[in-house]
């Protein structure tokens, strides 16, 4: 029994990853427990477990005495005699080897379940640790169980959670297939294994990939400075390079293209924008609205405001579908952002949330002035 223990310990060490000198100190816990249960609380033992052999020795000690006080730490010469077979004088040491067996079977389920639950514990450890390590990084998750609010994916023999709004929400799952996820966020949890987050959506899964197909952010020669994105629809990107050499722009986007174009296929045919970053921030918003051209901005750099003149047919593009283009220059940027006609007149304010309003909009209101 002892062995098989032992044997069974030594098996998850291999296919669990466990550190061979804890799981050894669990078992000596584990069995240091049951020892107490049955000798008391007090008793003085020890135990030696050899993970290579697959064997498990237990000692008890006791001081021999004329009179016992205390029957947990103390024995007397004539029960000594009895249990060991020798003659042993007050002051002596007594040694006794605890068999296995001699402890019952109600010792022997309550070491078992005790096992079992320190192993879960170090297990819910291990996994944690794992994924902490993990994360910010890109893994490839199998979809097996789909919820009304999450995916569920295996990773690893572990569950991970993919929720709705870390999805990009024009694509389309299905269940068995392979799909890669952003490790978004790793939580203990009181009971059960931890909670490991995922996401699609978010502005980091973007700049992960960027830093895996593109070598030149990898190795730190150019950075990403910024950015906005609208899961599956647009996002903008703003880089800088360190290497006067290099266009940034040019080699995020590479030879024809390939490069972005395979991260924008990952990201369900989202449109990314790849823009030179600038410490001017009246040139950074301008190359952040392109591909409208400005006449002029005005800056309160102390509110952080920003307001565009423009002409009437670069106000569409500057505003964009449905206020995106505008919107993402203004996450990009950190500046809220208002738009004028050349004349003066304003178009519209579309980066507090507010509808955008459009030039068929404009233009009727012209008409019934």
């Amino acid at each position: 029994m002892k062995s098989d223990i032992v044997e069974s310990f030594s098996q998850m060490v291999k296919d669990k990853k466990m550190d061979r000198d804890v799981l050894e100190s669990i078992i000596k816990d584990v069995f240091g427990m049951m020892i107490k249960k049955k000798y008391g609380q007090n008793s003085n033992f020890d135990v030696i477990v050899n993970m290579d052999k697959g064997d498990i020795e237990m000692y008890l000690f006791k001081k021999v005495v004329e009179n016992v006080e205390d029957p947990e730490t103390e024995i007397d010469p004539e029960t000594a005699l009895d249990k060991s077979g020798e003659e042993l004088a007050a002051g002596d040491d007594y040694v006794e080897v605890l068999d296995f067996i001699s402890f019952g079977r109600r010792h022997i389920v309550n070491l078992k379940q005790n096992l079992n639950q320190k192993i879960r514990e170090i297990e819910k450890e291990i996994v944690y640790n794992d994924y902490k390590d993990m994360g910010g990084e890109i893994i490839v998750g199998e979809i097996y169980q789909m919820k009304p609010n999450y995916i569920l994916l295996i990773h690893n023999s572990h569950e991970v959670i993919f929720p709705k709004n870390e999805q990009i929400p024009k694509e389309r799952y299905k269940k068995g297939e392979s799909i890669r996820v952003y490790i978004k966020e790793v939580q203990k949890k009181p009971s059960g294994p931890p909670l490991i987050v995922v996401s699609r959506a978010c502005d980091e899964f973007l700049k992960k990939l960027f830093e895996l197909e593109i070598p030149e952010i990898y190795d730190g020669i150019i950075e990403i400075k910024g950015i906005a994105r609208e899961p599956g629809e647009r996002a903008k990107v703003a880089v800088t390079s360190y290497d006067d050499r290099i266009d940034a722009v040019g080699a995020c986007v590479g030879m024809k293209g390939i490069r972005i174009h395979s991260i924008v296929r990952e990201l369900c045919n989202e449109n990314i924008d790849v823009i030179n970053y600038s410490e001017d921030i009246a040139l950074y918003i301008a190359r952040a609205l392109a591909p409208a051209k400005l006449k002029d901005i005005y800056l309160d750099k102390v509110n952080k405001f920003a307001k565009i003149i423009a002409d009437e047919d670069q106000i569409s593009l500057i505003i964009g579908k449905n206020g995106q283009n505008i919107k993402l220059a203004s996450k990009l940027t950190g500046y809220e952002i208002d738009v004028e006609r050349k004349d003066g007149t304003p178009k519209e304010e579309s980066t507090n949330g507010e509808e955008a309003v459009t030039e068929e909009d404009s233009a009727a209101s012209s008409d019934e002035k």
